[in-house]
């Protein structure tokens, strides 16, 4: 497939085999960034790690010291006692079987669902249709808790999922094009942090075997995995 002269335009900058430091990465990944509309920046992290082992898997959450440019829309499932605590957290909407029954009628008006321990027996029934689309509430991020304010107030900030592929990959925004060099190099340590942090005692070999950062149309551009 032939790309576009832009796409053209923005490979030459790039140095054929070059290892790029953060700063460097930054500072061209907004340079090559040169769409109409504000393009994520995201990092592509692929581990030394056999996803298909349970002892092998990388999954977490980190929030982001800047957010990722997007606020999400949160959905809240529990009882009465703790919705007054969700809506004052700033969750779109909060709400315990009536929210379930919409989602069993088709609808999936958020990003994310939190939902308290004791609903989940009946947020399980909507598995089938909830887990394709990534958005089934999990205690592992955060998602299945008493603490729903706390889990609200992290989601709005800027918490971000990575999660290992079947490829043994690792896809996850850290902002937009349109942040500063300085905020797109702390986010972007921060998630490479805590996926070096995340490291299976299972996992043998190198671990992090590359590390690329690009935007929504932009090349790929090579980042130096040891500056981390």
């Amino acid at each position: 497939m032939k790309k576009g002269k832009k796409y053209q335009d923005s490979v030459k900058l790039i140095e054929t085999g070059k290892l790029y430091e953060p700063e460097e990465a930054v500072s061209l990944v907004k340079q090559i960034a040169k769409a109409k509309f504000d393009e994520t920046v995201e990092l592509h992290v692929r581990l030394g790690v056999d996803p298909r082992h349970a002892d092998q898997q990388v999954r977490g959450t980190v929030v982001l010291p800047h957010g990722t440019g997007k606020t999400k829309t949160v959905l809240v499932v529990c009882k009465a006692d703790k919705q007054k605590a969700a809506e004052e957290a700033g969750a779109d909407f909060v709400g315990a079987e009536d929210m379930i029954a919409k989602i069993q009628g088709g609808w999936f008006g958020f990003d994310v669902m939190v939902a308290t321990p004791d609903m989940m027996g009946m947020v399980g029934r909507l598995g089938r249709v909830l887990g394709p689309k990534g958005l089934m509430p999990n205690p592992k991020t955060g998602t299945v808790t008493m603490d729903i304010a706390k889990a609200v107030n992290e989601i709005k900030a800027g918490k971000v999922e990575y999660r290992v592929d079947k490829t043994a990959i690792i896809h996850c925004p850290v902002g937009k094009a349109s942040f500063d060099n300085a905020k797109l190099d702390e986010n972007l340590r921060v998630l490479m942090g805590a996926i070096i942090k995340a490291k299976p005692a299972a996992a043998k070999g190198t671990y992090i075997r590359s590390a690329i950062l690009t935007s929504t149309m932009g090349p790929a551009i090579k980042l130096n995995p040891l500056k981390y």
